[in-house]
């Protein structure tokens, strides 16, 4: 298993990041959060996850530890494979998608293409008790009650939940909700 890979950036291409390593070019499907660590940089470290089929291996490279074991705990989700767990990492920070999980926000999972209702709940039912209360590292839910209210403020408005999403992106995590809707519907008037 390939586990990690340090090397120097040498394209970025729509497949993903090309790392030179000891003079071989590997090419890693990488997180966009992945992608700008190595934008620039003389070398960079990505963690990486090698997906082994009958036809093909493929290396998908993440910014950090913490966006590769999501990573993996999402492949253990039924129907759920290394290209839409890719995508689902690459939406947002790996704890504000265990916190949905956690605080079974399926919404959350709905507004990454190729998630649907049902499987959003399924990686919600499946991942929860392995995330058990979400631990010392997600205590912190009252934020993410926060977001899910003002977001839900926003869809009640007629906005769609990745607009929704979007709009409350710039504003600050640490408000009231009502602050947050009133910036984002100020911010898009």
């Amino acid at each position: 298993m390939i586990a990690r890979l340090r090397g120097k950036p040498v394209a970025s291409t729509p497949e993903g990041l090309v790392l030179d390593v000891g003079g071989v070019g590997y090419l890693v499907a990488a997180t966009p959060s992945a992608v700008r660590r190595a934008d620039g940089a003389d070398e960079v470290t990505v963690e990486t996850y090698l997906h082994v089929r009958e036809d093909a291996m493929q290396l998908y490279g993440f910014a950090d530890r913490a966006e590769r074991e999501l990573f993996i705990q999402l492949l253990t989700v039924n129907g759920i494979g290394p290209k839409v767990a890719l995508a689902i990492v690459s939406g947002s920070p790996p704890e504000d998608l265990r916190r949905a999980i956690v605080r079974e926000d399926t919404a959350r999972f709905q507004i990454i293409p190729g998630i649907g209702k049902k499987t959003a709940e399924r990686i919600v039912l499946e991942l929860k008790e392995k995330m058990g209360d979400g631990g010392p590292e997600l205590a912190t839910v009252g934020s993410s009650d926060a977001h899910v209210v003002a977001r839900d403020a926003l869809v009640e408005l007629g906005y769609t939940p990745a607009d929704a999403e979007r709009a409350l992106q710039d504003t600050d995590p640490e408000l009231p909700p009502e602050e947050r809707v009133r910036l984002a519907l100020k911010k898009a008037a």
